[in-house]
């Protein structure tokens, strides 16, 4: 008995591709997806750390209050926001007149510029108005994820994928991200004082463990975007393509 296969446009393309290699030519490999995982936050709360206005003194006009400055926000908690004194932990480094934000404390990210070398310049870190970024926890890390990966993240609400970056720890939940991750995303937030994702599953970061080997650095997120999607970092969720039938 003779079958017929109907010839499709993917039968069209294993036909040329046989031919091709029939004929010795060379063949383009497609290359191989990078290894990722995901994670569903339990929360999201708003990470300001690394803006020039993320902390100040009373009477200036911060993103957010100085006890969430502190390791897992707690009272008495060390200080990881921003940078203090080596000798007196309580005094903080205050930006000076050719800075930012003078007058405010040089607040800090664990991912930093390696081109600028001094800890007390406030470029040095990334910032949390402009970039998309997630702050590294214990089973992110676990399964191998590290500060300087690329991710992609989605909001079930909005429906919306964005590119980030692993930038900051602290948090062993790792339920944080930038004030401009959560508002590229949809979300209506302002600052990091109150405002957060409340909805357990309702934000999903998917890792991609060392994506970025050269270790880049980003001021802009059109940058970022450009190099995490070069990377092959990808944007398309189960739950999105399934919320569009």
């Amino acid at each position: 008995m003779r079958v017929f296969f109907k010839r499709t446009a993917l039968s069209a393309v294993l036909l040329a591709a046989g031919t091709l290699l029939a004929q010795g030519a060379p063949v383009k490999s497609v290359p191989k997806p990078l290894p990722m995982f995901e994670l569903r936050t339990r929360r999201m709360d708003v990470d300001v750390d690394g803006a020039p206005n993320a902390y100040g003194p009373r009477g200036k006009k911060t993103l957010d209050v100085l006890k969430n400055s502190r390791l897992e926000g707690k009272r008495h908690g060390e200080i990881v926001g921003y940078l203090t004194d080596d000798d007196d932990p309580s005094i903080p480094i205050i930006q000076g007149p050719n800075d930012p934000c003078p007058g405010f404390y040089i607040s800090q990210t664990s991912y930093t510029d390696h081109a600028r070398k001094d800890p007390k310049d406030p470029l040095r870190y990334v910032d949390a108005t402009r970039i998309n970024y997630v702050v590294l926890g214990d089973e992110a890390k676990r399964q191998g994820a590290r500060i300087g990966d690329f991710v992609a993240v989605y909001s079930r609400k909005y429906r919306k994928a964005v590119y980030g970056i692993v930038a900051d720890e602290g948090n062993p939940s790792g339920d944080e991200g930038s004030l401009h991750l959560l508002q590229d995303l949809g979300y209506p937030f302002v600052d990091g004082r109150d405002d957060s994702v409340e909805k357990e599953g309702e934000v999903t970061v998917r890792f991609y463990p060392r994506s970025n080997p050269g270790r880049l650095f980003f001021r802009e997120q059109e940058a970022l975007d450009a190099a995490a999607k070069k990377a092959g970092v990808s944007l398309l969720f189960a739950t999105q393509t399934a919320s569009q039938r």
